[in-house]
């Protein structure tokens, strides 16, 4: 059975949501500040954690940022749960390795499904993590070992920016609808994705492009989705 930690320190918002995750079948951890959640984290290494921003002693952007820089819990998926609506608000979640972000108000429903998503994909990658690598031009993605590297430097990388990559390198030169990266990558359509796609994609060009570059790696292509650029041979 999956574990589950929920941080919030809103006792009415974590009873809510453990109720309907609980119901679909999921151990529920939980927590009320961000010293609390890293303790749960690094002692039982849950399979997803749901974090609200605004928490007492270390707020939710200090708690994703030691999670990811930690080796043995930083492949743990993060869904952001908060009330900050502000574009720029989810632009650095998501920078900082969030894998989705969710505001509130909210339908705990929205949670459960996105939950299944994010497990869902967790769970296919380590079934099917063979040592394997896609090199496209200076880029080269190893996906047994999960790691990118670009002429020799190693750039890190967030879960659900990893498997955006991975698609459009499998498929380079190709064009990749926002809903078939989102299903394939993501785990859910575009329309659920809503601008999370977009904040990764962008999240991306800055890690994998280099400064001067003119033409981005990762091309759009207007009302369809996007392509990974073709190098020459």
């Amino acid at each position: 059975m999956d574990r589950i930690l929920i941080v919030d320190d809103d006792h009415d918002i974590v009873r809510l949501v453990r109720s309907y995750l609980e119901k679909a079948g999921y151990e529920i951890l939980t927590a009320y500040d961000g010293e609390s959640a890293l303790r749960i984290i690094k002692a039982e290494k849950p399979q997803l954690l749901i974090l609200d921003l605004m928490l007492p002693d270390k707020d939710g952007w200090d708690v994703a940022k030691i999670v990811r820089a930690d080796e043995k819990i930083a492949a743990t998926p993060i869904i952001m749960l908060t009330a900050r609506v502000e574009d720029n608000d989810k632009i650095v979640g998501l920078e900082i390795g969030a894998d989705d972000y969710i505001t509130k108000p909210f339908n705990p429903r929205e949670v459960v499904a996105r939950v299944r998503a994010l497990l869902r994909r967790s769970h296919l990658q380590q079934e099917t993590q063979v040592p394997q690598r896609l090199q496209v031009g200076e880029l080269i993605l190893d996906i047994g070992k999960r790691e990118l590297s670009r002429n020799g430097d190693r750039i890190n990388l967030t879960p659900s920016e990893f498997e955006l990559l991975k698609v459009l390198m499998q498929n380079p030169g190709f064009v990749i609808t926002r809903d078939e990266l989102s299903d394939k990558a993501l785990g859910y359509g575009s329309y659920s994705a809503g601008r999370t796609l977009d904040s990764h994609i962008k999240n991306l060009r800055k890690k994998i492009d280099l400064p001067g570059e003119q033409d981005s790696i990762i091309q759009t292509v207007h009302g369809i989705g996007y392509r990974f650029r073709e190098f020459p041979a």
